[in-house]
């Protein structure tokens, strides 16, 4: 269920506070029999007055963020790696996943490397399996990572069936020339430039550790 906008009613606060005081200097326009030159100045600002705060109101509409919707994605909640994994892969796998779970917007993590899904961790989607489609095979070819910021307005999300099928963002990291580190968010436009940084440095680190494989 999406998340309401905590700052709703705040960017909206002017409109109303314009809008009624509007209506009520008409009102006291229509039952005033006879209007003095000092009342005339007085209605006189409170239009102007009225017509600022809703032109702040739909100022405000555009220029103040909206918090993202945040859905609860489909799935359990696992930890799953490659069993035939080297001892310190394994350890640097599980720290590197457990850092991005607990200090970006990532609730579902993927490492695929040289031909075989490594680790799938948070929450889990129906297929354990990695098969690269146009988007991944693309972070790999061109060695340069891919933010889906919103991945309801991209067709090629069916590619993405190993992850919840409500995952609302997607970064692909390359992981060296062999890998790609897949994360899946529950909101979209939820990572910000310094997450993306974050996780470059992570998929560097990893491309070293993995270079054993």
């Amino acid at each position: 269920m999406a998340k309401s906008d905590p700052n709703k009613v705040l960017r909206l606060l002017p409109i109303f506070a314009g809008g009624l005081g509007g209506v009520l200097l008409l009102v006291n326009r229509l039952l005033t029999t006879q209007l003095t030159e000092s009342q005339a100045r007085s209605d006189a600002l409170g239009i102007i007055e009225g017509a600022v705060l809703i032109l702040i109101g739909l100022i405000w509409q555009q220029i103040q963020p909206r918090s993202p919707d945040v859905v609860t994605l489909i799935g359990e909640e696992g930890f799953e790696l490659a069993s035939e994994l080297p001892a310190e892969v394994k350890t640097e796998l599980a720290w590197a996943s457990h850092l991005l779970l607990t200090n970006t917007v990532t609730r579902s993590l993927v490492v695929y490397y040289d031909g075989k899904t490594l680790l799938r961790r948070g929450i889990l989607g129906k297929k354990a399996r990695v098969t690269p489609g146009a988007i991944v095979q693309k972070v790999l070819d061109r060695q340069k990572a891919i933010y889906l910021v919103n991945l309801n307005l991209y067709p090629g999300k069916i590619e993405f069936d190993y992850l919840p099928e409500n995952t609302q963002g997607i970064i692909c990291q390359p992981i060296g020339d062999k890998g790609v580190l897949i994360l899946g968010a529950n909101a979209p436009r939820s990572y910000t430039k310094q997450d993306e940084k974050w996780v470059e440095g992570i998929a560097d680190k990893l491309a070293e550790s993995l270079k054993v494989l």
